[in-house]
């Protein structure tokens, strides 16, 4: 009987010594990088939102295999300057094991020789493809590649029977990959670029532009833009009278681009991942159980629909999760088992890492949606 108890008494004081070993194990720390106040806050603050919300999601269940998540946000108010100060102090004062986001290209552009030379694995949220392009062994991306978006534009353009059209992109890092995408896959499918003409962010009146658009032989328009810029566009040439059916890339696709824009935005199409969509999607579509799940969940927390942008920190924040989940918070193993992925239906598309890809989509991450009524619908 002594025994017994002896032996349960050990038995107990070992649980216990493991309960508080657990209990006192130091988090998981991740940075994020979003801009969530600036031009670009129509980017960073859903990805903000939406990261904090799953990293409480799996705090709540438990964390990753007991070990809770710490996220470390810093706003860079879409400037790269201060970008890299805050990607410095979440790789040498934070201690991160890895880092999600920036909002921006060119945010993301101006920290990678950083990550790379300190071996932190980075997931950015923005849509160049020179983030990835040549791959960076330490870089990867969950938004879709502006190479997919232009690629879709011009099929849509060909099923149409347009073959001339004019471009108008904004002069940064996002801006400038769209254009070159534009200029370099024209012929290929057979378009020609009569007017191609740029746009500062912080512009406010594009008449000038399309004015000269309105004098040549276009049939459409392509704005390469975040907002407000192609909102601002999109309202000037409604002023004008310009009829050019007007085309936009996904940096635009979220509700906040058809209140910015107003009336001048109906008629208008462009690429986007599937979030925008989700409840009209059919049910064969793979992706439609956890699009709705996400657009539902941010509803329930922040009162707004969950967009394409927040759907970038959603991918990010769950690519982490299975990767540590697998190989732990090394991050050397968390990069090597990031560029192992494979099937991941995430909120941007279904994602195939490997040595060669780290962005991981292809074409069928986007669909074209139209503005109608003031609401988004499928484009056949």
């Amino acid at each position: 009987m002594l025994s017994m108890t002896r032996t349960l008494f050990v038995a107990l004081l070992i649980t216990a010594q493991a309960t508080i070993v657990l209990a006192a194990a130091p988090p998981i720390k991740i940075g994020a990088l979003f801009a969530v106040t600036g031009p670009a806050s129509f980017l960073g603050e859903p990805e903000r939102n939406t990261a904090q919300m799953v990293v409480d999601e799996i705090n709540q269940s438990g964390g990753i295999k007991g070990r809770m998540l710490l996220l470390i946000t810093y706003d860079t108010q879409g400037d790269a300057t201060r970008a890299v100060q805050a990607a410095t102090r979440l790789i040498k004062e934070d201690k991160v094991v890895a880092i999600i986001g920036p909002s921006t290209t060119g945010d993301t552009m101006a920290i990678i020789p950083l990550v790379e030379k300190s071996q932190i694995p980075l997931i950015s949220c923005a849509a160049g493809i020179k983030i990835t392009e040549p791959v960076k062994p330490w870089v990867f991306k969950t938004a879709q590649n502006d190479s997919l978006a232009v690629a879709k534009i011009y099929e849509h353009l060909v099923k149409r029977k347009i073959t001339k059209i004019s471009i108008l992109t904004v002069s940064d890092s996002f801006g400038s990959s769209g254009r070159e995408q534009l200029k370099n896959q024209a012929a290929k499918y057979g378009i020609q670029i009569l007017s191609d003409d740029t746009y500062g962010p912080k512009d406010t009146d594009m008449t000038p532009q399309l004015t000269k658009i309105r004098t040549n032989q276009s049939q459409a328009l392509i704005c390469w833009g975040t907002n407000p810029g192609p909102a601002l566009i999109a309202r000037n040439a409604k002023q004008l009278g310009l009829k050019l059916p007007l085309y936009m890339s996904h940096g635009v696709s979220s509700k906040k681009f058809i209140d910015l824009a107003g009336d001048a935005a109906e008629g208008i199409i462009l690429p986007s991942g599937r979030v925008l969509v989700a409840d009209i999607l059919p049910n064969s579509d793979k992706q439609k159980k956890s699009l709705l799940s996400y657009v539902k969940d941010y509803q329930k927390h922040y009162k707004a629909e969950g967009d394409h942008f927040g759907g970038h920190a959603w991918d990010a924040v769950m690519l982490l999760k299975s990767a540590i989940s697998k190989s732990g918070e090394n991050p050397a193993s968390i990069r090597g088992q990031l560029e192992k992925t494979k099937n991941f239906y995430g909120i941007g598309g279904i994602f195939n890492y490997s040595p060669a890809d780290h962005s991981g989509l292809g074409k069928d991450a986007f669909v074209l949606v139209e503005v109608k009524g003031k609401d988004w619908k499928l484009v056949p």
